[in-house]
């Protein structure tokens, strides 16, 4: 997803910190996949989705090649076969092994790949302290790089699992799935608090500064920051539910074609889509396995065409992503149902409050926003330069985070993007409307 613009500007608290960092980020990666055998870990479900033994393998030569292998001159290469298993796409690295076929890797094993994280991470901290500003700046972009793919890999986990008519779950159901007991035990028992009525929220107007304000680390896509004019509108209070969604299917907004940008509609009949990923009679795929469809959480697996569909079905439309971020500024980014740990993520209702809510965490909310370079971007040199500008071109930006991603690490100005087709990431919507 991304890479940062200038490295050498990184901000950094100290070696200390960033070591600590760094040691948390690859242990929460173990802990994701502490779970998985060999099997579960080597298969790919899809060619958008990767092993999940790759990206512990793929974020291990992050770090062995941008700042082991460039920054430590005595440093020697785990295994000099790696490199062309382990590159996804960066072109001034040389030839790789193909996207769509990374499930074919079955060896090296899920254990040997847990060895050369261990291998490449103790050199890593051996080597911190007399590294230069600019190989600490790369750890730095290594860790917010690795962020990126712990949500991958749960996202991609989930896919791999869905596939599997067993319907295996991952881990067992967290707390908040404690509604489904007490609906099947007491037929009469009241519901948990519902997300309460959708209210609207004035938006900012007139000339509003976007993008990076160069405080602390940021991605290369999120730069430079710019004025931009925001016309009359309001934001929902939240993000749309699954029971908004239900009634959406009810009144057949599947079979409405009206509703849908062309692209949208032929999507919706070639795939016979009726219904958000992972649902099923009533029922959705989690990495707990298959459980109820909660009313009040917010809906996930969305691809843009549907999220435009409902909002063209609700009278209202996506917001830019700008109305978005100037909304968000204010708000503390690190609220909000995000990963702090290894388990069954699912986005989950949140209790009825007043003002914008579940802006950061819960699910990503597509915007309307064409994921295109901001006025006076430059690409980084090297081979990290490659991640983001390459692929400003037919994607659409979402924004806020998601259940799944680390705490800390998504911002306000936070751009990610995805194609309007997709939906395997935990995407939502939040809806806007013109005043």
């Amino acid at each position: 997803m991304a890479s940062r613009i200038d490295v050498s500007s990184a901000s950094l608290s100290g070696v200390s910190d960033l070591a600590r960092r760094f040691a948390a980020t690859r242990q929460l990666t173990l802990d994701l996949a502490a779970p998985l055998s060999d099997a579960d870990a080597s298969a790919q479900s899809m060619p958008d989705a990767s092993p999940a033994k790759w990206h512990l393998a793929h974020t291990t030569w992050f770090f062995e090649s941008f700042v082991l292998r460039d920054h430590q001159p005595s440093y020697r290469l785990f295994d000099d076969r790696y490199p062309y298993l382990f590159n996804s796409y960066y072109e001034a690295e040389g030839p790789r092994h193909a996207r769509a076929r990374r499930g074919l890797l079955t060896r090296p094993s899920l254990d040997q790949v847990r060895a050369w994280r261990d291998h490449v991470d103790a050199a890593v901290q051996a080597a911190l302290p007399g590294l230069p500003p600019a190989a600490h700046a790369l750890i730095e972009l290594g860790i917010q790089h690795e962020q990126q793919h712990q949500e991958l890999l749960l996202t991609d986990i989930k896919h791999l699992f869905a596939q599997n008519p067993l319907g295996p779950a991952l881990w067992e159901p967290e707390p908040r799935f404690a509604f489904e007991a007490a609906r099947s035990s007491a037929p009469s028992a009241s519901a948990p608090d519902p997300a309460g009525a959708l209210t609207w929220v004035t938006g900012a107007e007139g000339i509003v500064a976007v993008g990076h304000d160069g405080d602390g680390f940021a991605f290369d896509c999120e730069v430079p920051r710019f004025s931009v004019l925001l016309t009359p509108h309001a934001l929902a209070s939240r993000p749309v539910t699954n029971g908004e969604w239900q009634q959406f299917i009810a009144d057949g907004g599947y079979r409405t074609a009206s509703l849908w940008l062309s692209d949208g509609w032929a999507w919706v009949q070639a795939q016979d889509v009726d219904a958000p990923a992972y649902w099923r009679d009533g029922r959705c795929f989690t990495l707990s396995g298959w459980r109820e469809i909660d009313p009040d959480a917010p809906v996930t697996h969305i691809s843009l065409f549907e999220a435009d569909a409902f909002a063209a079905w609700a009278g209202a439309r996506l917001p830019t992503e700008h109305e978005w971020e100037a909304a968000a500024a204010p708000l503390d980014p690190a609220a909000g149902q995000q990963l702090d740990a290894a388990g069954p993520v699912q986005p989950a209702a949140q209790a009825a409050a007043t003002g914008l809510q579940q802006m950061f965490g819960s699910v990503w909310e597509w915007t309307g926003s064409a994921y295109r370079p901001y006025p006076g971007f430059r690409p980084a040199p090297g081979a990290v330069g490659e991640y983001n500008g390459k692929f400003m071109s037919g994607q659409f930006v979402l924004k806020g985070g998601s259940c799944a991603t680390p705490r800390g690490h998504a911002r306000a100005s936070y751009r990610n993007f995805f194609y309007p087709h997709q939906r395997w990431q935990f995407t939502g919507l939040r809806l806007a409307r013109d005043l």
